[in-house]
């Protein structure tokens, strides 16, 4: 398992190979780590030598339910370096080090208008590739980044800014839209349950609008990362009530905003449970279709608002680069939360290590 952090320096390429490697997805619970052509691109696209790639929850579900045709190559948190660019792309060189969006949405279309770009007909086409149906292709040496995505979502990495940190543009931009939604004020209580990676930016961001922010998770070690961002208040969930604390923590009340970091629906109900009457509940974990019960007398009588957030904005990208390449010159740095890194070959471990989360697991790398 490789341990060192991405490279700083711009790389310059020799003309890509024909063949790379990459991590094939051939059908539920198979990856395989296979030699397959590098893509080739067109006019206004380009060639990206892959630095490194984050696994993301979304890719882990994939891979585990079959909800997507296989073969496919997945991997969507990409940094790394312009190795070819096509006819007629503007104010991008080879050599240049970016970061990739997979999605960009149309801007016009009536979900652009009403701002729910996730829901947009381009949105939800994947912009990049490195082969087979596209589905980001950060696990392989090579991706081409279609011209939409080229023209809207692709970024340039700032002089000193590591590839890794770079990475996390895109995640924090969806932790960031979905803080947004919940609207939060300074005088409130807010409970993020589940301190992994994506938890602990959640939090971290809730805490900036000045909240008294709660954070509930089994692992102490998770709490001591957590507490390395500023984050004071936790609830250890194996030995505590979670409900119980979030109401103590609130003069009895529960609290403000719940945001729920933690997949399935094992936890709906604690999270209803533990906002306050007339309080928000934000499902950002929840990307799988479940039937979940729960009582509808908490939304009409209760007067607590369910709420979802999906993705990523591109109305805030501005602020998300602020906050992840000027914050880390400030003391933000987001590659404290990455555990593991792995070598492409042994990209297979990566993902096993990331579907069985431990006390000793946070952010997983695949460095190409």
């Amino acid at each position: 398992m490789a341990t060192a952090t991405s490279e700083l320096q711009e790389q310059v390429f020799d003309p890509a190979p024909t063949t790379m490697r990459a991590a094939v997805y051939r059908g539920i619970n198979d990856v395989r780590v296979e030699t397959v052509p590098v893509p080739e691109i067109g006019a206004g696209e380009v060639l990206i030598r892959v630095a490194c790639c984050g696994v993301c929850g979304t890719d882990l579900k994939k891979i585990h339910t079959g909800s997507h045709s296989a073969p496919r190559i997945f991997g969507h948190e990409i940094a790394g370096t312009i190795a070819a660019v096509g006819e007629g792309v503007r104010g991008f060189r080879v050599g240049d080090r970016v970061i990739t969006y997979h999605h960009a949405p149309c801007g016009q279309c009536y979900y652009c208008r009403k701002k729910t770009f996730a829901q947009c007909e381009l949105y939800k086409r994947v912009g990049c590739t490195a082969g087979f149906e596209p589905s980001g292709g950060g696990f392989a040496e090579y991706i081409r980044v279609m011209d939409w995505i080229v023209r809207q979502a692709l970024i340039k990495i700032p002089n000193g800014i590591p590839f890794e940190q770079a990475a996390f543009v895109e995640p924090v931009n969806t932790v960031l839209k979905g803080v947004r939604r919940l609207d939060l004020a300074a005088d409130e209580t807010v409970l993020v349950i589940g301190q992994g990676p994506i938890g602990i930016l959640l939090a971290t961001l809730s805490a900036r609008s000045g909240a008294k922010v709660l954070t509930s998770d089994l692992y102490p070690e998770r709490h001591a990362i957590a507490a390395t961002y500023g984050l004071r208040h936790p609830i250890d969930a194996g030995k505590e009530d979670v409900v119980a604390a979030a109401k103590a923590a609130s003069d009895g009340r529960g609290a403000d905003a719940v945001i729920l970091a933690v997949g399935g629906s094992g936890l709906v109900r604690t999270a209803i449970d533990a906002a306050r009457p007339g309080g928000r509940v934000l499902f950002f974990a929840q990307t799988q279709h479940t039937e979940t019960p729960f009582d509808p007398a908490v939304v009409c009588m209760d007067e607590k608002t369910l709420l979802g957030s999906y993705s990523s904005s591109f109305e805030i990208e501005p602020e998300v680069e602020k906050l992840v390449f000027g914050g880390y010159r400030s003391g933000f740095d987001l590659t404290r939360l990455i555990s593991h890194r792995f070598p492409l070959e042994e990209a297979v471990d990566a993902i096993q290590v990331a579907s069985t989360p431990s006390a000793a697991s946070m952010k997983i790398f695949v460095q190409a």
